[in-house]
């Protein structure tokens, strides 16, 4: 804990300077004012949908930005009525509407909306990106997305801060993505749980604005709350590249803070590395696997953004051709910096190599497009490669720097970069690039916008009412799963399921398809029956902030989830939506549960209310103690069947504050 004389780090700084509930005590609750928001298409669908439920007027978050950049391939009508849907929306709620073709959302949103200092929330779990540019930048579930939108503060468990303190520089054919990998080599997906991460000392004076938002970007991949970098003078020549410098203002920790956590990462001493099918954080150097056969390599992502990683890309493949049968993609990641490729003459490098162009968005990474073929190796600049996210579930994706990749590409197989015969290209940023701020919709006036309908279709109905749990829960354990059931494990993405993210009922049957694919069929019939409880292994629900991945399986009957640990957000989505996550106090007694037993929790709401720790019984296999961690707020979420309950018949006072705000 702080005190007034303590200095503070800089995520400290930045969470007192928002903090309106609690103490920074790790482990205990905070809530924090929220400026911004920013929402992605196939979850700011929900979103929209939820600020509807609420009744709200008007958002309060200035600005909030809606992106259209996950959903882009428009294979039939959805994914274009999904954009008229989300364009009312923005009209109707005071959103600003970003169109499909200006790029992913955190990048997009760095280069025109980031400002050094604010707090931002977005239902996306890579909204932490934004801590590249010295702003409190978290990923939550979209119900809270929405809340921080009406007005509500963003509760959080107050995290550990582990400062990583950056020394030397980066040697030649090592980049950003490198640095981030390693640090997965060395603290695994979960690592990271519960800590801000915040980067500090000399070796931040090589590293750019953009090759920050690599490393912020991917502290989502050890489970980390958010990623802070100071605002310093690369923060300030970012900004001011894109005509923003009045924006920038100076942050840093203070003189003689600590941390609760520490660690040194030497940039020097590092070499190119490469994370294997299916887990971010199987790491190994490029140079173990070097010589494996090759058919895809990808240029792009949220996970490699910036200018440099295209331009490096360009300079390494210029007058040389991609070796036969391999596809290298170039995903540009907006339109600022597509044109910027084009005015310096990279695009012509890349498109006379061989190289296959996309348009700006996710595509790719999120398996909307760009699909590897079964089992045959996909090299990646993307963040996460778990099974099935390409878009082919038997693929074979490994995630590596823009430099691995094109070495590879023009080798036919895995390629350490290191071995080209080239002197190393040090790009740097243009002082100026492209931007045009006129292609997006600003928010309307409030008058007008209170006359504009929502323009909905019939695959974004109204969300499913959801009852409270029952005070006995006595319910099959309908699934047994293993570690690391990430998001992508439960309502998977790609061009087949996403566009029907929209809908409760029409992405349902999707759910757990990759894990048990008769889950929902089984599931659907214990929903007039009291419902089903499900079994998880450690870091149940990692990865995407996806809150359908809480919703669906709540609508189908899910009641209470048992794991031996849960990732953050999920944890959290389950709690918003009515679920109960019960963690083992003897993880050991998670090994006597198997599909078909019957659990018993009696006086549930008594026992939550009485402590930590409530006794639940297994028909046949006795009792055993369950950890639940609920706050009071959160046992009056779970007593109410969730927060659009909460709100909308619980607690009509708040309702009409926000309505009326």
């Amino acid at each position: 804990m702080t005190t007034p004389s303590t200095p503070l780090n800089l995520a400290q700084q930045l969470i007192r300077d928002h903090l309106v509930e609690g103490e920074m005590t790790p482990g205990s609750e905070i809530a924090l004012r929220i400026d911004q928001a920013l929402l992605q298409d196939v979850l700011g669908t929900l979103v929209m949908l939820e600020l509807e439920a609420m009744g709200l007027d008007r958002v309060h978050t200035d600005p909030s930005v809606q992106y259209i950049d996950h959903g882009l391939v428009q294979a039939d009508h959805l994914n274009a009525e999904t954009y008229l849907f989300l364009k009312s929306a923005c009209e109707r709620f005071g959103v600003w509407y970003s169109g499909p073709g200006n790029g992913i959302s955190h990048p997009v949103h760095m280069e025109h909306f980031g400002i050094p200092g604010q707090s931002i929330v977005g239902c996306d779990s890579h909204t932490t990106a934004a801590g590249s540019l010295g702003m409190l930048a978290i990923g939550a579930g979209g119900i809270e997305v929405a809340m921080a939108m009406a007005g509500e503060p963003l509760y959080l468990t107050m995290p550990e801060i582990w400062g990583i303190r950056l020394e030397g520089r980066l040697p030649d054919w090592v980049s950003a993505k490198d640095a981030v990998l390693e640090l997965l080599r060395r603290h695994g997906v979960a690592g990271g749980k519960n800590t801000i991460i915040e980067y500090h000392g000399p070796g931040l004076a090589g590293l750019s604005a953009m090759d920050r938002h690599v490393l912020a970007n991917m502290g989502t991949e050890m489970g980390a709350t958010a990623t802070v970098f100071p605002s310093d003078e690369e923060t300030r020549r970012f900004l001011a590249a894109r005509g923003r410098e009045a924006d920038w203002q100076p942050l840093a920790a203070e003189p003689g803070c600590t941390y609760d956590r520490e660690e040194t990462l030497d940039l020097s001493s590092l070499e190119p590395l490469i994370a294997l099918p299916s887990s971010p954080d199987k790491v190994v150097p490029v140079h173990e696997v070097a010589g494996e056969p090759l058919h895809q390599a990808y240029i792009g992502s949220s996970g490699n953004p910036g200018f440099r990683d295209f331009a490096v890309v360009a300079e390494v493949v210029r007058g040389r051709t991609v070796a036969d049968g391999v596809s290298l993609d170039i995903n540009p990641s907006s339109r600022q910096v597509l044109t910027t490729l084009i005015r310096e003459g990279y695009l012509a490098d890349l498109v006379a190599c061989g190289a296959r162009l996309h348009q700006t968005g996710c595509n790719g990474c999120i398996g909307m497009g760009q699909a590897p073929a079964v089992r045959l190796n996909s090299l990646r600049t993307v963040p996460r490669n778990f099974p099935g996210r390409s878009g082919t579930r038997e693929d074979s994706v490994f995630l590596c720097s823009p430099e691995t990749a094109a070495a590879s590409a023009l080798a036919g197989v895995i390629t350490d970069p290191r071995s080209l015969d080239m002197a190393y290209p040090r790009i740097q940023e243009p002082e100026r690039m492209v931007v045009n701020r006129d292609l997006f919709t600003p928010p309307l006036p409030l008058a007008e916008a209170r006359l504009k309908p929502l323009q909905k279709t019939d695959n974004t109905p109204a969300l499913p009412e959801l009852a409270p749990l029952s005070d006995t829960l006595e319910v099959p354990v309908l699934l047994v799963t293993g570690d690391n059931i990430s998001t992508d494990d439960i309502m998977p993405a790609g061009q087949r399921v996403m566009p029907y993210w929209s809908s409760v009922y029409a992405s349902a049957p999707f759910t757990f398809e990759a894990v048990d694919p008769d889950y929902a069929r089984r599931a659907e019939a214990t929903r007039e029956l009291g419902g089903h409880a499900i079994v998880g292994g450690h870091n149940y629900g990692q990865g995407s902030s996806r809150e359908n991945a809480a919703l669906v399986p709540r609508y189908l009957g899910l009641q209470v989830v048992l794991a031996r640990s849960f990732a953050r957000i999920h944890w959290q989505n389950l709690i918003c939506f009515g679920a109960l996550p019960l963690t083992f106090v003897d993880e050991k007694d998670g090994d006597r549960l198997e599909q078909g037993d019957s659990l018993v929790i009696r006086d549930l709401h008594a026992q939550l209310a009485a402590g930590p720790e409530l006794a639940a019984e297994v028909v046949g296999k006795g009792t055993f103690r369950l950890h639940h961690g609920l706050t009071p707020r959160q046992r009056e979420l779970i007593a109410m069947g969730g927060v659009i309950n909460h709100i909308r018949c619980g607690n009509p006072e708040k309702l009409s504050d926000m309505k009326h705000r």
